[in-house]
Formats: structure tokens, sequence, C-alpha cells
């Protein structure tokens, strides 16, 4: 975790600079369907954004979207609660009523963080394992766009320039996901910066060339069928809930 800050400059660079869409599809629509018609990475129940103090004066100083997060559960108030003096907990009114021009760098590089080999430097964009079940995109790394991976990459190194400390977190967290998906027995997908695609190969940690088709599907997303299925379940678990409470509170 980190324990610096990088500057307000700073931020207003990156927010400047990072603006490229994940892809020419809106992601968005693919998750709601299964998460109450919000997008994952625009809900609290599933992702708290976390910033650096100097990010969220940015942001107060341009919109009034952004506000501290107001924990509802022990899970969440654990997440708000157990973080460094430099940063903070911030909470959005809704994807219906986002501003794309104000999101944070967490909202604009979800679900993606930079990737650190055991040796070497930032090689490619790692998903955020956690959410694999619930986030279309990381069963569709073909979707993401050039564009994208260089804006993230040259956000991050802009951060990276400005605060040493960011890196090392990331580099812990690159060794995190390693850790994981050894003890699954799996390789991890990597878009690498350069083009193309890495696979870091379970144990080793070694990095290979990949094609995106090796790559696994997750949860709902292994397949057509398989969504479908997903959303009617979805639907058909909100249409009980209703009736029962119009049934309790007629």
């Amino acid at each position: 975790m980190s324990v610096s800050e990088a500057s307000i400059a700073t931020f207003r660079d990156i927010h400047a600079r990072f603006n490229a869409a994940i892809s020419r599809f809106d992601c968005g629509k693919w998750c709601a369907p299964l998460n109450d018609g919000e997008p994952v990475c625009c809900s609290t129940k599933q992702a708290i954004p976390i910033v650096q103090r100097n990010e969220y004066k940015v942001l107060r100083q341009r919109t009034d979207m952004w506000h501290k997060f107001k924990p509802f559960d022990a899970a969440s108030r654990e997440v708000a609660t157990d973080l460094h003096a430099s940063c903070l907990a911030i909470e959005c009114r809704g994807a219906r009523h986002c501003e794309r021009e104000n999101r944070t760098l967490a909202c604009r590089a979800f679900p993606f963080f930079p990737y650190f080999p055991r040796q070497g430097n930032f090689v490619g964009l790692a998903f955020y394992w956690t959410f694999a079940d619930r986030c279309w995109v990381m069963s569709h790394l073909e979707v993401v766009k050039r564009d994208f991976v260089a804006e993230f990459c040259q956000a991050y190194e802009l951060l990276f320039a400005d605060d040493a400390d960011e890196r090392q977190a990331f580099r812990e967290q690159s060794a995190a996901m390693r850790r994981v998906y050894t003890r699954w027995k799996k390789p991890i997908p990597v878009i690498g910066r350069e083009g193309g695609y890495l696979s870091v190969v379970p144990g080793t940690g070694e990095l290979r060339a990949a094609k995106v088709s090796e790559f696994e599907r997750h949860g709902p997303y292994v397949s057509a069928e398989a969504y479908r299925e997903a959303v009617a379940a979805h639907q058909a678990a909100a249409a009980e809930e209703m009736t029962i409470e119009l049934v309790l509170d007629p």
C-alpha cells in the first residue's frame, strides 16, 4: 500500500491523457443484467473505488459527482477503514450519471492493473481476478483496444514517475496473482503493452507469447448459452423477490 502520494499536477495530467474507451462495445451492457441493472465496475456493492487524496482534490475541483464512501456492511467498512492515510474510498452517483471526463484513474483502468514479472519492468495489463465471474471483459480480452492499452500504460508510467511506492504496490499485486494462479495451476493472461498477448506460466512465472483464444472464460461468460441462462435465472429471482415484497407489503 502506498505511503507517499502523487501530486495534484500528475493526476490532472493523467486524467487529460487517459480517456480511451476500453472497447468499441459498451461492456456494461453485458454485466449489468446480472447485477440489478448496474455495471459491476460502477456499483460499490461490487467494487469500491480507492483514490489518493490528491486525486480526490482534483475531482472535487471539477465536479460534485464524487463523495466519500459510506460503508453499508462489515466488509465495506473494512475496505474503507483499512487504508493508508494518503488514500480514501469514494463513491459516485452511479452509471446513469457518469461524467466520463471526471472518472478516477481506477475507473478508467478497471478491470486491469499493471503487471510486473518476477524480474523486470511493467510488461502489460493483468486483471483483478476476483471479478472474473462478474466482468465480461475478462472473458473477452480480444475486445480491448490498442489505444486503451497505450493510454493505460502512459497513465501508470506518469504515476510511477511521481510515486515510486505505487510501482511497488503493483509489483506486490502481480506477485499475489502469481501465487493464486500457481495454486490453481493456471496461466495468467496478460495483454502485452507492446502488442499481442502473454501468458505467465504457473510456478515459474515465465512469460510466453500467447493467443487470446487460449485464455479461459469465466462464470456466465463461458458461452452464449450460459450467459442467456444466467440472465434468465437472475430475472426470475428478481421477479420472485418483487412478488414476495408485494405480498408482505401490499
